[in-house]
């Protein structure tokens, strides 16, 4: 029995709430029938807020840094002997046990001396390239590299999932150094190595052909606008020590009267501008790091290894800092650029009241342009035989007059 009555206790109280609940919405009915709109504009821009809000979040989360492997791109003038200087440097990790990992940017390349981990002619084939864009050698190469571009963001996942496996990445650019260092697809993976490992840009020059101090001050002048080109740090490699010595340009870039002494020998116009330019470089030679290498022989490979880790913590210092400024002033202005456009969408929206906007993608007045146009020559064509037929009737009157003429002359 008492459990019979305090079933009916909690039957009654659930029916007096039922009640007490239905009452209350039916006064609440009338006010919220009153603000239905804008519930709903306000849910709608409330909608737009979460995606976008997520979407960043997304953004965010996704551009994780590592710390290693570390980034080494290769660059230099052609014949300066890039492919081969990374051949000792594949060589070089797999005699120190160092895990390496070997990518390959060179589309126009007939035959590589190493073994490439990622290779751009997997991807993309210049000669058909060359043949469906009709296109140069050099506008074959460029083009070739600015389709690979497009999908470096999958280069830079698959390095990403082997990071824990890999000390170095080693990549080799074109021939051609300004289709790498000046085009828009060099600059899209140099930040996207940036962005996500140490990055480090090394600079391959031609020893023998610098000994003229004219062509070393050119090789410089290249090497600083590389430098603040990519805003990486910047290691000068002087190839071929096995034919030339690199020692000269270690005197010349540390002692400025040496340099000068030099150029004295030389009376050209050329000669004025290079001592110029020797002052202005004296600055950009004190933090920059310099190593003499053999391709052929592998000479200097340690002291390149050691000047890339001293690189490698220069970069994690000074460059990062600079880098994640950069990235966090290009985000700010997104940002920005994203609440203009929500706030003009939530004006338009507001103003429509949330009624359905019909765009006017100028198809209309395109067909009301030509149907006009079509009832203007209508009308010509009327106008013409209008002319016609009053021209004919001219014709026809014309003709009966002279025949009543000659009647009367026959009569």
């Amino acid at each position: 029995m008492e459990i019979d009555s305090d079933f009916n206790n909690l039957n009654v109280k659930s029916a007096d709430e039922d009640a007490a609940m239905q009452m209350d919405s039916g006064d609440s009915s009338n006010t919220k029938g009153k603000g239905k709109e804008k519930e709903e504009l306000a849910e709608s821009m409330d909608k737009l807020n979460i995606e976008g809000s997520s979407s960043g979040k997304a953004g965010a989360s996704s551009t994780g840094f590592r710390k290693k492997p570390v980034i080494i791109i290769v660059v230099g003038m052609a014949g300066s002997g890039k492919t081969t200087f990374l051949h000792r440097l594949v060589c070089h990790t797999q005699a120190s046990n160092m895990r390496g990992y070997v990518m390959n940017l060179d589309p126009a390349v007939m035959t590589l001396p190493y073994g490439a981990n990622i290779d751009i002619r997997d991807t993309v084939k210049y000669k058909e390239v060359m043949k469906q864009y009709n296109l140069g050698p050099n506008g074959g190469i460029l083009t070739s590299l600015n389709l690979f571009a497009t999908k470096f963001d999958e280069v830079v996942s698959v390095i990403e999932r082997r990071a824990d496996q890999l000390d170095y990445v080693l990549v080799d650019t074109p021939g051609q150094i300004e289709i790498f260092t000046w085009s828009a697809s060099g600059a899209i993976i140099t930040e996207a190595f940036a962005s996500t490992f140490p990055t480090v840009v090394t600079y391959v020059v031609d020893t023998p052909r610098s000994s003229s101090p004219v062509t070393f001050m050119s090789n410089m002048l290249y090497a600083c606008s590389i430098l603040y080109k990519t805003r990486l740090p910047l290691v000068l490699a002087f190839n071929k020590t096995d034919v030339a010595q690199h020692q000269f340009a270690l005197e010349w870039m540390d002692d400025f009267e040496a340099f000068q002494a030099a150029i004295r020998s030389d009376e050209s116009y050329t000669s004025t501008l290079t001592q110029s330019l020797a002052l202005v470089l004296d600055e950009f030679y004190k933090n920059l790091r310099s190593v003499g290498v053999s391709a052929v022989s592998g000479a200097g490979m340690d002291a390149f290894f050691k000047a890339i880790d001293a690189s490698t913590e220069e970069y994690m210092e000074t460059y990062k800092a600079d880098l994640d400024k950069r990235q966090a002033e290009k985000q700010r202005l997104e940002e920005e650029r994203r609440k203009e456009n929500m706030d003009k969408l939530r004006m338009d929206m507001e103003k429509s009241g949330g009624e359905t906007v019909v765009l006017s993608t100028g198809l209309k007045d395109k067909g009301d342009r030509s149907k006009t146009m079509m009832d203007d020559e209508d009308e010509e064509i009327e106008e013409d035989d209008d002319d016609y037929e009053r021209f004919t009737d001219e014709e026809d009157a014309i003709d009966e007059d002279e025949d009543e003429e000659v009647a009367g002359f026959s009569f």
